[in-house]
């Protein structure tokens, strides 16, 4: 669908039924149908992308009431949320110990998808605004989630995911380590042999969004054949977000 030269957006957190549906709409369109994604709970049928995760947690959308749709999402956890499922979503994943005993208090980021037509647009930056009132909202101090490349040749991302090593490794107090049989070194290349810029343009959107924002990444990545993905697992120091998200996107109207 051709986005309207005008969208009027608007941002709510799911309470219905007919709310959630519309999350995992969004996530079947980009997940399954364009990255490839597979899962148990998948319903083709119905094309919703859904996970054992869903009922517990906070579903951020990005309304556009000019075609009346949800054109964007975001999934968020608070550590109750987490009790009350068992663990967060990043612990398949990665060993989140160094957060877990920080003592902050942790929102986990996931599942965040725009439809292609709103990426590069303002659309991110009203989902970022809705974030940032929830993490004022909260009171948290560190986001943290896992963020992907697409597809699992980690030959074609040796690059980016060296850049990423070298330049925005996390400090060693928030360094989660990526865990299972999949993980996969980052330091690939010797930071002296890397061409930083042509790293950085593979490097996705949002991922780089993140980095603009002051985020660091932990070490090592996940390959997740599942989804088709490497993941890697940001981090973000909200005071630092707060600061950067108002220099960076000043004057702009605001994925």
């Amino acid at each position: 669908m051709k986005q309207d030269s005008s969208p009027r957006f608007r941002t709510s957190i799911a309470s219905s039924n007919e709310d959630l549906r519309s999350a995992q709409r969004l996530r079947y369109d980009v997940f399954v149908s364009e990255l490839g994604g597979k899962g148990n709970l998948v319903d083709h049928v119905q094309k919703l992308e859904r996970d054992r995760f869903d009922p517990f947690v906070d579903h951020l959308l990005l309304h556009d009431d000019s075609i009346g749709a949800v054109v964007g999402v975001y999934r968020l956890m608070r550590p109750e949320m987490a009790v009350a499922a068992g663990q967060y979503y990043s612990q398949d994943e990665y060993e989140l110990a160094p957060l877990l005993n920080s003592k902050r208090k942790l929102l986990e980021l996931g599942r965040s998808c725009l439809r292609p037509e709103y990426r590069g647009g303002t659309a991110m930056f009203h989902l970022w605004n809705a974030l940032a009132q929830y993490v004022f909202n909260h009171e948290i101090e560190l986001m943290f989630g896992v963020a992907s490349f697409r597809g699992t040749d980690t030959t074609d991302l040796a690059a980016p995911l060296s850049l990423l090593h070298h330049r925005h490794l996390a400090p060693e107090g928030f360094r989660v380590r990526a865990r299972g049989r999949t993980v996969q070194p980052m330091d690939l290349i010797p930071e002296a042999e890397l061409d930083r810029r042509k790293a950085m343009l593979q490097i996705p959107s949002l991922i780089k969004a993140y980095l603009r924002l002051g985020g660091v990444v932990g070490e090592g990545a996940f390959v997740d054949h599942e989804f088709n993905t490497t993941d890697v697992c940001l981090i973000m120091d909200t005071a630092k977000l707060n600061a950067r998200q108002s220099r960076i996107y000043s004057g702009e109207s605001k994925r």
